[in-house]
């Protein structure tokens, strides 16, 4: 006899969640977007001022990615940094489930940060500013002249000593699934005779998945592997790619 009125108790607590959820991810997106377009603001002012990128880099690290973390509710874990000599240039390959791993890696790179993104980001308005005005690389898809030159100028950025990040796969994965690494960072490592960092980013895709904007509180883990040394002469980069997936395949099982 008394089934139906709790049945009814629980349904009537479990209502506001239904709209609760949305209107957090609302007040969340708005906060994400007003904090981008102040931080990446003023980036750009430091950029113009002190003609430097490093600054308004680390500000991406200390300012901008901490404060996207703190408003999405993301503990944030980071395991191996410590073993990596960061003085050092480098090709970080990163597994990718979420647009938050690039406030993740900032916030988990010690040392300022440049990306190897889809040419077309540094075409779009305001973002593609930004891209441009610290040194990011956008890279053309494809042989043609175009692709290598991208290459080429990603390859002549890290010879003078930056460390550089990149998604291999080249799209977002479900959670726990690693798709195949496409080339493009691997012949950047080989032309600029510096090792491959394997990088695995876990549960950022249950925090923040692809589509839409639907932002779950938790733990985000990034774990970073050996530094792995291609051999321009020795190995060609579908070699190189295959040893660091597996690698990262290892880091994701937690390995």
């Amino acid at each position: 006899m008394d089934a139906g009125p709790r049945t009814s108790t629980l349904a009537t607590r479990g209502q506001p969640s239904r709209w609760l959820w949305p209107l957090g991810n609302a007040l969340q997106l708005a906060f994400t977007l007003a904090w981008s377009v102040a931080c990446i603001s003023l980036a750009l002012l430091v950029r113009l001022l002190t003609g430097s990128r490093r600054l308004p880099l680390a500000m991406a690290r200390r300012l901008w990615a901490p404060g996207l973390l703190l408003g999405a509710g993301v503990r944030l874990r980071v395991e191996g940094a410590e073993a990596i000599d960061w003085s050092r240039p480098m090709v970080l390959a990163a597994s990718h489930q979420s647009v938050i791993d690039v406030c993740v890696l900032f916030r988990a790179v010690p040392v300022p940060l440049r990306f190897l993104l889809k040419d077309e980001l540094t075409r779009v308005p305001f973002l593609g500013w930004y891209t441009r005005a610290m040194g990011m690389v956008g890279v053309r898809r494809g042989k043609g002249r175009a692709a290598a030159a991208s290459v080429e100028r990603a390859a002549a950025l890290v010879r003078g000593g930056a460390t550089l990040a990149t998604f291999p796969e080249g799209t977002r994965g479900k959670p726990g699934q690693l798709g195949p690494f496409k080339g493009g960072a691997f012949q950047v490592a080989l032309a600029a005779a510096v090792p491959v960092l394997p990088v695995a980013i876990v549960d950022s895709g249950r925090v923040l998945p692809p589509g839409g904007f639907r932002v779950r509180p938790g733990r985000i883990t990034v774990r970073f592997g050996t530094p792995i040394a291609g051999d321009a002469l020795d190995e060609d980069r579908a070699g190189l790619a295959t040893r660091t997936r597996e690698a990262v395949q290892a880091l994701m099982a937690g390995h």
